[in-house]
């Protein structure tokens, strides 16, 4: 399992993290399954070249799920927690990913990305399951 905290909305990329899990394992080849076990975040595989991609990701999921209260029943939690899990609901929250020599297959500009829906910091558990050969 890995954490990542986060500090807000936003991407954050922990590729480096999941390439150093992989290579601890004793696979080779296989098939990499990451699950978040939360509501309001996500995970995802994005551009990790240009910071405007993930900017523009976000400004994309602030128009297209308001954060207005009054559309939602649920507020026990926060005027961002409704938000937060329809955020989540269009997103994932696993990802398969394989795995050759080692290692992540990954495009040239993909990174691994927690995708924080809330507006306060929180810390992330991110669940890492490796099966192969």
């Amino acid at each position: 399992m890995l954490e990542i905290t986060s500090e807000g909305p936003g991407l954050y990329e922990f590729t480096a993290q999941v390439t150093g899990w992989c290579a601890d394992q004793d696979i080779a080849d296989g098939l990499l399954t990451l699950y978040i076990a939360h509501t309001s975040a996500s995970l995802t595989i994005q551009e990790n070249a240009d910071p405007d991609v993930l900017h523009d990701i976000e400004v994309f999921f602030r128009q297209l799920v308001s954060r207005d209260p009054g559309l939602y029943r649920h507020g026990a939690e926060g005027p961002d927690d409704m938000p937060a899990h329809i955020r989540s609901l269009l997103t994932s929250t696993s990802l398969s990913i394989p795995v050759t020599g080692g290692r992540p297959v990954l495009g040239t500009w993909q990174g691994i990305y927690l995708y924080e829906h809330r507006d306060q910091p929180h810390r992330r558990c991110i669940h890492l399951h490796l099966s192969g050969e």
